[in-house]
C-alpha cells in the first residue's frame, strides 16, 4: 500500500512577493487505535491476550508522558526516540530571558535505523 498525498499551492511567508509553488502534502488514509494494535499484536507470535497487550500499551503511553515531562529522551530501541522541543520569543540578553517567553512545546520523534530504512522504501500515490 502507498502513502497518499495531495498537491497544494503555497507561498513563502517570508517573501510573499515571490511566485507560489506546488508541494506534496501527505494525506492520512485512516487511523489505528491502541485497541486495534493490541488485538493485532496478540494475534502474532505471542502467548498473551489482547487485554494484556492493551494494558502494557496503556502503561507504555503513561510512562512516555511521565518521562517526557521530566525532560528525558525516551528511546524505543531501533524504532526511534521521543523528546520535548521548545520554541520561544527571543530576549535581548540571557538574564532577560524567562520561561514565559516559551511559546510552543512539541513532542519530537526522531526515527531510528529501522524506521529510516522503512521510510526510504515508501511508495507514493497521488489522491485525485
Amino acid at each position: 500500500m502507498a502513502v497518499t498525498y495531495v498537491v497544494v499551492e503555497k507561498g513563502n511567508p517570508l517573501k510573499p512577493e515571490n511566485q507560489k509553488k506546488f508541494y506534496a502534502q501527505a494525506k492520512a488514509s485512516g487511523e489505528v487505535t491502541l485497541k486495534k494494535l493490541s488485538r493485532e499484536i496478540a494475534k502474532g507470535l505471542t502467548t498473551v491476550s489482547d487485554t494484556d497487550v492493551l494494558a502494557v500499551l496503556n502503561d507504555l503511553t503513561r510512562m512516555l508522558s511521565k518521562y517526557l515531562s521530566e525532560g528525558r529522551i525516551v528511546r524505543f530501541g531501533d524504532f526511534g526516540a521521543f523528546q520535548i522541543t521548545l520554541s520561544s520569543t527571543g530576549a535581548e540578553t540571557e538574564s532577560k530571558f524567562h520561561s514565559s517567553l516559551i511559546s510552543k512545546r512539541k513532542v519530537s520523534f526522531r526515527p531510528g535505523v529501522d524506521m529510516r530504512e522503512k521510510l526510504d522504501t515508501l511508495k507514493f500515490e497521488k489522491m485525485e
